[in-house]
């Protein structure tokens, strides 16, 4: 592993904690692995071997049951999955594959446990980030339960926009389809949500999108602390 790669993970709030003894013992028989898209990185029924780290790319985290598939969420850099298996030593619920060719750090699972039984910053740290991710769940399935589609695609195109510093313009990082499944629909439900959307001023060609009024979607959806991370609305 390169010097800088170790910098990056060292700054990230889960790492930041930990002895030089401790952040020796996760990283020395970790390594990193570049991968193309596509490429499942794990899948659910599996015990964990490895703590991922996303440093570059896109992630998938999906489950299927019989002959249905959906998208539970997309990792992006920098950041883990799947912590809480990791620590638990329980079976994966869920797969994970490349949306883009990705860069991904893998730290021994085994290290993972040792160094939190150990070192309580460590630990303190564990117990923090699988919080966020509880939360994280908390807000999503408010989101899919109380809004309609047009509405989740609305309060999503309103994210992407704060991701991009207020931009009008924005370009979705995948196919529609995932995020169809993304937003709890069918890739037909999606065509009429942007069809919906036409009326706020939001026009589509292919992966791009303009927001041409950002305050109407912004009444549209309406949003709450309580299910929205993003503050930004005219």
């Amino acid at each position: 592993m390169r010097s800088d790669d170790l910098d990056l993970l060292r700054e990230l709030p889960l790492f930041q904690g930990i002895s030089d003894a401790g952040f020796r013992e996760l990283t020395q028989a970790a390594f990193l692995q570049r991968f193309p898209a596509q490429v499942t990185l794990i899948n659910e029924g599996e015990h964990p071997d490895f703590l991922h780290v996303v440093l570059e790319g896109l992630v998938e985290m999906f489950a299927r049951d019989r002959q249905r598939e959906t998208v539970l969420t997309i990792v992006q850099p920098v950041s883990t999955f799947i912590l809480a298996a990791v620590i638990t030593d329980e079976i994966y619920l869920k797969s994970a594959r490349t949306l883009v060719a990705s860069r991904i750090l893998m730290l021994p699972a085994a290290s993972v446990r040792k160094v939190f039984a150990e070192e309580p910053a460590f630990a303190r740290a564990i117990v923090g980030e699988l919080g966020f991710r509880y939360r994280e769940v908390v807000r999503e399935l408010k989101n899919q339960k109380l809004r309609s589609g047009a509405e989740r695609l609305a309060a999503w195109l309103l994210g992407q926009r704060e991701i991009a510093d207020g931009a009008r313009e924005i370009t979705i990082p995948f196919e529609k389809r995932v995020l169809a499944s993304l937003l709890g629909m069918t890739p037909e439900n999606l065509s009429r949500a942007f069809a919906t959307l036409a009326a706020y001023d939001v026009t589509t060609s292919g992966r791009r999108i303009v927001i041409g009024d950002p305050a109407a979607l912004w009444k549209l959806v309406q949003p709450s602390q309580f299910i929205d991370e993003w503050k930004n609305g005219e």
